[in-house]
């Protein structure tokens, strides 16, 4: 079964990189690639999938044989998670579908006026509720305290942490512009799956490989794991140490004014770190 724990044994992802650079297999990227990262980064948690042991294999989307496609030509092709049925989802097409409807919201020129974000950042939860298992996200990054809220305080804590993962991704969207992504292989065993991409730009290059469970048909990002590291594991030491230093409830009161987050694509442990809030954004 797989869970946050497992690696992948696989062939070395610096081989397949190089060998994707040196076709010139280049995706141009807009700057909400990160955006969708953030989403699917936060999602970490442990659904009881298992990671396979056995050599992997590359299953390559037919109607894109290179493995990569642009984001004007995912969105040109229809590959939009609407259009497709839970049925015909593959994870690739998935983890794109997904970044489709996250950045058909950040990319809305109407929803960047004056006094419209709230509305944008609600769409974008939209998108977290539907997509991401964060009950158990919310479960597994805050640890053992858990046990010890009541149930409102357990909805509260969810709540929280998806407007946590709405904000960071509303924040993100301006950085890491010329980025470009490589989607290097899929892997799959029963119910669960991992997709392996490449984060390649002036100021990045970083793998992500994301971690997927079979929902009734949908395939949900339980984990990604950026540079080897669980984002799942990053949360849990991060909020430990909020609540060691403070108390659980000092936790709670730094979400509510919304300044956290954690540093994304560094290769030192991420920190928790101040949020840039927009003051016409209050909730």
């Amino acid at each position: 079964m797989y869970d946050a724990e497992c690696m992948y044994q696989s062939i070395d992802r610096a081989d397949i990189t190089k060998m994707q650079i040196a076709t010139h297999h280049r995706v141009a990227m807009k700057p909400h690639f990160v955006s969708w990262i953030v989403v699917l980064g936060m999602a970490a948690t442990v659904t009881g999938c298992g990671w396979m042991k056995s050599p992997r294999t590359m299953t390559v989307d037919q109607s894109d044989p290179s493995g990569l496609k642009s984001l004007p030509a995912i969105i040109a092709s229809g590959d939009a998670s609407t259009l497709v049925e839970p049925s015909d989802y593959s994870p690739t097409k998935s983890v794109k579908n997904t970044f489709t409807d996250v950045l058909s919201i950040l990319g809305n020129g109407e929803l960047k006026q004056p006094g419209r974000s709230a509305e944008r950042r609600q769409q974008v939860e939209q998108v977290i509720r539907r997509r991401v298992n964060y009950r158990q996200m919310a479960q597994r990054s805050l640890g053992s305290p858990w046990t010890k809220l009541s149930g409102r305080e357990r909805q509260e804590f969810e709540n929280l942490f998806v407007e946590l993962i709405r904000d960071t991704v509303a924040n993100k969207i301006d950085q890491y512009f010329d980025d470009q992504v490589f989607y290097l292989d899929e892997q799959r065993e029963g119910s669960c799956a991992q997709v392996r991409t490449n984060l390649v730009g002036p100021k990045i290059d970083t793998s992500l490989d994301f971690r997927l469970e079979n929902q009734s048909g949908e395939w949900i990002v339980y984990d990604v794991v950026i540079d080897g590291a669980s984002i799942l594991r990053n949360y849990r030491t991060q909020f430990g140490r909020i609540i060691r230093d403070s108390t659980y409830a000092g936790l709670v009161e730094k979400m509510k004014q919304r300044a956290l987050t954690v540093k994304w694509f560094e290769k030192t442990e991420p920190a928790i770190a101040l949020l840039p809030t927009d003051a016409s954004d209050s909730r």
